[in-house]
């Protein structure tokens, strides 16, 4: 596995996934964060994220600047987790950044990622249609980027009740 793409609900098990299909390499493992603790209940949630790496993991922070911290991880680890687009996306979209040529330079870094990387992205065109044109940016904006990746990865599983079911298979 070169790239792998890991999609999923809220809850269903994808980061937990990701996490193991990382750890079966050997070496240094980087951990590309996309969160902010914005609030106490997240600050919560990534120091227990944290905990659950071992002293394998390096760390890095990347709310905005993704690319970059891929291209640096890739230089450091011998495998790379990036977790989550869709809280990156929520962060571009929230900024008033350039969401469309953020995705194309974070799909020509995956691309030219040396190392296994793994993505991890929620799959959020399933529900209703948001009854607000935020909502509905934000949702076509990641459903472009999540297939934009699947058709750039090696590999692409969707997560439902922590069972994978693959979309795309290596090979």
């Amino acid at each position: 596995m070169t790239a792998l793409l890991v999609l999923g609900g809220a809850r269903s098990g994808k980061s937990r996934y990701a996490q193991a299909r990382v750890e079966v390499y050997p070496g240094r493992l980087a951990y590309i964060a996309t969160a902010q603790a914005l609030d106490d209940e997240m600050a919560e949630r990534i120091a227990r994220h944290r905990a659950d790496r071992g002293h394998r993991w390096t760390t890095r922070e990347a709310p905005i600047a993704l690319a970059d911290a891929i291209a640096a991880a890739a230089r450091d680890a011998d495998a790379v987790l990036v977790d989550c687009l869709t809280l990156w996306l929520s962060n571009l979209l929230l900024a008033a950044h350039d969401i469309d040529a953020a995705s194309a330079a974070l799909c020509d870094a995956v691309a030219r990622c040396r190392v296994p990387i793994v993505l991890v992205a929620n799959e959020v065109g399933l529900g209703i249609v948001p009854d607000n044109a935020l909502a509905r940016s934000f949702r076509d904006a990641a459903g472009r980027l999540n297939q934009a990746l699947a058709g750039q990865v090696d590999e692409a599983v969707f997560i439902a009740a922590g069972l994978p079911l693959w979309l795309k298979p290596a090979g």
